[in-house]
């Protein structure tokens, strides 16, 4: 697995943590756009918006760029791979299959149930 800095990596997560700045991504994911266009769906501040993107942008997720008087906000894929790539070196691990755990359990059940 490829080694990244814990920092790095817990500041991508705990950026992700939070549901405003997820969705932050997800509209960052269509298109650039200012700050301004990036607070005019939420019910906060501009100012709070601003903590937002500052975290995200201290987390390598997003870039800002200035445009004469407007600041424009970027996805930055660096970022979202460093923390894609960490989570992939436990892909070796299988998924869980449900259905055959259910069925380990009603089989238990009935089991159980017989004694």
């Amino acid at each position: 697995m490829p080694s990244f800095s814990p920092d790095r990596l817990d500041l991508i997560f705990a950026a992700l943590a939070d549901p405003t700045r997820r969705r932050v991504l997800s509209m960052l994911l269509e298109d650039d756009m200012a700050v301004s266009d990036v607070a005019h769906p939420f019910d906060m501040s501009l100012a709070a918006i601003s903590k937002h993107l500052s975290v995200l942008a201290a987390a390598g997720l997003i870039r800002q760029e200035r445009r004469g008087r407007i600041t424009w906000c970027m996805l930055d894929p660096d970022g979202m791979r460093a923390a894609s790539i960490w989570m992939q070196g436990f892909g070796q691990f299988d998924p869980v299959d449900l259905d055959a755990f259910e069925r380990f359990l009603e089989t238990e059940m009935q089991e159980w149930t017989k004694e």
